[in-house]
């Protein structure tokens, strides 16, 4: 069950997504430029058709790319694109008839399973904004305008004779790249087609412009969120069998420490301290900036799909209501605490702590073994199971 949940998981899904995109675009490329390598396939496929399916093996990579943004943020209309391009690029791989496109349709094929096994994560509708809306309709109708217009007043234009060339026309215009290769005609008799390039060029760029600002937002969202001490909606929605520290103190650096040495391991603090949060965002430390104690915070960074919780910030009462929350909305999930003072031992526990630590009887059976001779790690080793019979001792005795 470990060794499933390790290697087929959301991160998994994603991971694959990707490499298949980047290995279409490169086996794509590698086919229109000539490059592959024939394979057992390649004297039953054509070479126009292996040329033609390098073109569109390439741009099914771009908007496997596409899918692949799509997933991290666990859109579901990633999951269905990233489910009909798979089979596609497979495919494409197999009529690209060559050695360097066979990893493409192993890899294709691998994918598949994963994506389907993790089906479920991806559950979050795609609601455009306004804004995305506005965006999205003012490049469409810029470029439609540029091609219609320009497939109209073909008979003014030096090079338009169908309406791809219009469409062409149009895309270069309003990249600014202007090849020359098409061009209105000189003289009176072409004034308006000259006029209608010159509208046509405002249009599209003022479009781009906008759809580019819109694609940033995102990005600059994610870096101010960084800068507050603040998780990004889409660190938020991967969180999954992670675990929770809840609250900031000085025993929480020695926990995250050991949590980042573990391969694998996912965490996530919440602390309402914001100097703290703030100083975790920096060290590209996964912190919501909330009270623990409250519901929403825990429901925001999915507590009902951790594997963990700990509560240790020197402040018992505090720790007492965060495990409270924690415990009445995931039964289930193990908590572990640290006491501060051993007469809370037993509050802790009531509070629903599955095990609770007391670091200073731990110090104290160390420091006292190291004076007597024991290596420090040894005494640790040993005197850790000892200390945590102890403090059940004493929630026994409290009770």
């Amino acid at each position: 069950m470990e060794l499933t949940r390790e290697w087929v998981t959301v991160r998994a899904s994603i991971a694959l997504t990707f490499a298949v995109a980047v290995l279409s675009i490169l086996a794509g490329l590698a086919q229109i430029g000539g490059l592959g390598v024939d394979g057992p396939l390649a004297s039953s496929v054509p070479a126009v058709v292996r040329q033609t399916v390098g073109f569109t093996g390439t741009i099914t990579g771009f908007a496997m790319l596409g899918s692949g943004f799509a997933l991290r943020t666990g859109y579901r209309i990633g999951w269905y694109s990233t489910a009909i391009l798979l089979p596609l690029t497979a495919i494409q791989g197999l009529m690209q008839a060559s050695v360097l496109s066979f990893p493409l349709v192993a890899l294709s094929v691998l994918s598949m399973p994963a994506l389907a096994y993790n089906r479920g994560r991806f559950d979050r509708d795609f609601s455009p904004s306004p804004t995305q809306l506005a965006a999205g309709t003012a490049l469409v109708t810029a470029i439609s305008y540029g091609t219609v217009g320009t497939y109209a007043l073909r008979d003014q234009f030096n090079g338009v004779e169908t309406i791809v060339d219009a469409f062409y026309f149009t895309v270069v215009t309003a990249s600014t790249v202007g090849y020359g290769d098409v061009t209105p005609q000189a003289g009176a008799s072409a004034d308006i087609a000259q006029l209608f390039v010159l509208s046509s060029l405002v249009m599209n760029v003022a479009a781009f412009a906008v759809a580019l600002g819109v694609l940033l937002t995102p990005a600059i969202e994610a870096q101010l969120s960084k800068a507050l001490g603040k998780m990004t909606d889409r660190q938020i929605d991967l969180l999954d069998d992670h675990v929770l520290v809840l609250g900031y103190g000085d025993l929480t650096e020695p926990i995250l420490e050991e949590l980042a040495a573990r391969d694998g391991v996912e965490y996530a603090v919440v602390t309402p301290d914001e100097t703290a949060a703030r100083r975790l965002a920096d060290r590209d430390v996964p912190v919501y900036t909330a009270d623990p104690s409250d519901v929403e915070p825990l429901e925001r960074v999915n507590l009902a799909g951790a594997r963990a919780v700990v509560a240790a910030t020197e402040d018992d009462a505090r720790d007492a209501l965060a495990i409270l929350t924690a415990r009445q909305l995931n039964p289930d999930v193990r908590i572990v605490a640290a006491v501060t003072q051993r007469e809370n031992i037993d509050k802790l526990r009531r509070a629903g702590a599955d095990q609770v630590i007391s670091p200073a009887t731990l110090g104290g059976h160390i420091i006292v073994d190291c004076a007597f001779g024991a290596d420090s790690g040894d005494a640790t080793t040993d005197l850790l199971g000892d200390v945590i019979d102890d403090v059940e001792d004493v929630d026994d005795t409290s009770d």
